[in-house]
């Protein structure tokens, strides 16, 4: 296993906060850095575009301001999220902006692009990119990632389904670069075992939903710190692609969670038309996505606390006498 130097002495705990559609704004972000975990937003939930620009400002400034405070302790680095996929029609103008700021770190998703790999690596970034099989793993790969993201069964939003054993186990059969994995992790041990299994990272989301600093309603939070992994409902209905989301919420839009139609893959929409065409009700607005993780959640609470919950479960997992 290999640890970027991006990361090294910068980190409490091998944690990648996963950019949350919505959720994740600068404030959620700074503070998983100041926490030593690695905080990421998708470049879309900066709205209007110009607004990327401005929140990359902030967060540069308040992080360089942290760190001169605690030089003995500097923030994690941060990453943005670009969604690949062709109805993304604000990639051009999102890289650009992250060029300017030259952001430390990218998280690709749906789809691997040689040349936003490059671009990264030209203003000294790297990538990561989100997985939900070996195909995609390949590809990734061929075309310049510096690391994976394996989005096993269990994780939230668009999940994969396939163990995370097998999955890891796999994946280290051919690759040896840095690997984060995804999938109902939601406890120090949970990390830990991610770590055995041969991931560098372990790759966080639905636990931070339920953090002060998120921008998710309070029924959304609540509803996470009141659910376990029997209320996830896995669907490719609201977007084209299988995603896990909350039952309660989809029982709130007057929808059956054990009935729900099948979506044609081919007309995926994440948001970004400008039409305004997208499922009734919409994802992630009222339909709410989550890992089945979120039985280790039980209340709101500051990201930092939630950060030093992980970090003193992770130091005290061992393996208990057989």
């Amino acid at each position: 296993m290999s640890m970027p130097a991006l990361f090294k002495g910068r980190l409490s705990i091998p944690v990648i906060g996963s950019p949350l559609f919505i959720v994740s704004v600068p404030d959620l972000v700074i503070a998983q850095c100041k926490a030593g975990v690695v905080g990421s937003f998708p470049a879309l939930n900066a709205r209007p575009a110009a607004l990327l620009d401005e929140w990359l400002a902030r967060i540069k400034e308040e992080l360089a301001a942290y760190d001169k405070a605690h030089p003995e302790r500097p923030s994690a680095p941060f990453a943005v999220n670009q969604i690949v996929h062709k109805s993304n029609n604000r990639l051009d103008h999102d890289l650009a902006v992250c060029e300017k700021h030259k952001v430390p770190m990218m998280i690709t998703s749906l789809g691997a692009r040689e040349e936003l790999n490059q671009a990264a690596h030209n203003w000294g970034g790297i990538t990561f990119h989100d997985v939900i099989n070996q195909k995609f793993a390949h590809k990734a790969v061929e075309k310049g990632a510096d690391g994976l993201i394996l989005v096993a069964a269990g994780a939230g939003g668009h999940a994969g389904e396939i163990s995370p054993f097998a999955f890891v186990a796999e994946t280290r059969r051919w690759y040896d670069g840095p690997i984060a994995l995804s999938g109902a992790i939601g406890t120090g041990r949970a990390i830990r075992a991610a770590r055995v299994l041969g991931a560098d990272f372990a790759y966080i989301g639905s636990a931070f939903i339920a953090t002060e600093e998120a921008n998710a309603v309070d029924r959304y939070k609540t509803m996470i710190a009141g659910a376990s992994a029997e209320d996830i409902v896995y669907s490719n209905l609201f977007t084209g692609v299988h995603g896990n989301y909350l039952k309660p919420s989809i029982v709130a839009a007057g929808m059956d969670p054990d009935n729900l139609p099948v979506s044609d893959p081919s007309k995926m929409n994440f948001g970004t038309d400008p039409s305004g065409e997208r499922a009734k009700p919409k994802a992630w607005k009222d339909i709410w996505g989550s890992g089945q993780g979120i039985g280790s959640v039980d209340k709101v609470l500051p990201a930092a606390e939630l950060i030093a919950r992980l970090k003193r479960e992770y130091d005290e997992a061992v393996d208990p006498p057989l």
